[in-house]
């Protein structure tokens, strides 16, 4: 039986680097499948949409994607009292 917590094990000896291109690999194919799955629904035989519809499905999905892009781009800064 699964237990709730879902937190995976810690890969022993991985690097910050080796984490980060794991995770975030795993997560950008989830995004862009995400996105081929969305477009799906472009399809006028199954659904009906207005350009309206489209324009704030894709204005959600640029905004968040800027905030997104914008943490990366944060300038690193460390704390002293020196």
């Amino acid at each position: 039986m699964l237990s709730g917590n879902m937190v995976k094990p810690k890969i022993e000896l991985e690097t910050k680097e080796e984490k980060f291109k794991r995770i975030a690999s795993a997560r950008t194919k989830k995004v862009l499948e995400d996105l081929r799955v969305l477009g799906n629904c472009a399809n006028n035989n199954t659904y009906s949409y207005s350009d309206d519809d489209v324009n704030k499905i894709f204005s959600a999905i640029d905004k968040e994607m800027k905030r997104v892009k914008s943490l990366f781009n944060q300038p690193i800064t460390e704390f002293s009292l020196d």
